[in-house]
């Protein structure tokens, strides 16, 4: 790798950092990129790179947002622990299961995610005046630990997006409370793949460390912007980004890697 591909990669690293902090959904930018910076390099090597790239950014954007939005750490402290757990799960499973599985279904949840949220202009705007159970809270955000923990070790397109989008129409939050609590989550969700991945070898360090350092850069203005912004904000970054990984994902199958 000459300077200028380091340079780009580096910088993809920083504008995923972004997009991750304020939607979720980083992954589908960083590992096409180190495929392309590292041709004949293994699928796995690539999600465990990324994985340690994203695991500073999640974590510098969660420290972010909770120190200004509104996060219940009795929920979020144990839906993060078992998220570690099942993420780490799915990681381990990743080599015995196809990708290919599940990008179709990855896709159509992302389209049904994409017609709900245009169809409600004010789904994720304003947080919803429906009260929800503290007991409610934590069992809904423990399920997401386990399912989208386990998603994100076997595949992981969308994870941070598909935390977003449930805690808001299950937890009545708007779109900025729902991505901090998501931040927490993700972060776990990060670190149990990264274990993994980890132990097979299966993660460059040096690179991985250096995109991890622009990560957490691009994480940091983010989470600022989208504090700043408000929930409208990231509900058009959503709706950009949402289209943006389907289109990626379709392109899979014209150009599979």
């Amino acid at each position: 790798m000459d300077l200028h591909e380091l340079a780009m990669l580096l910088l993809v690293a920083a504008a995923a950092g972004w997009v991750d902090a304020v939607v979720g959904g980083g992954g589908l930018i960083q590992i096409p990129a180190l495929m392309i910076a590292f041709p004949g390099l293994s699928p796995a090597t690539a999600l465990g790179t990324n994985k340690l790239a994203a695991i500073a950014g999640t974590s510098s954007a969660a420290y972010s947002y909770a120190r200004r939005a509104k996060i219940d750490w009795r929920i979020a402290a144990p839906a993060a622990g078992t998220a570690v757990v099942f993420a780490g799960l799915g990681a381990a499973a990743a080599a015995s299961v196809p990708t290919a599985y599940f990008r179709p279904v990855t896709m159509v949840l992302l389209l049904l995610v994409l017609a709900f949220v245009v169809a409600r202009p004010s789904f994720g705007t304003i947080a919803a005046e429906t009260a929800v159970t503290v007991r409610r809270r934590l069992g809904i955000v423990l399920l997401a630990g386990v399912l989208i923990g386990f998603y994100d070790g076997i595949f992981g397109p969308g994870t941070g997006t598909f935390l977003i989008i449930s805690f808001t129409a299950l937890l009545s939050l708007d779109f900025v409370a729902s991505s901090a609590t998501a931040k927490i989550v993700n972060a776990g969700t990060n670190l149990g793949a990264l274990i993994i991945f980890a132990v097979h070898d299966q993660v460059l360090w040096k690179v991985g460390l250096a995109m991890a350092v622009c990560n957490v850069l691009g994480a940091q203005l983010g989470a600022r912007t989208a504090l700043r912004r408000g929930a409208g904000f990231v509900r058009v970054v959503l709706v950009v980004v949402v289209l943006g990984m389907v289109g990626r994902l379709a392109a899979l199958y014209v150009w599979p890697q």
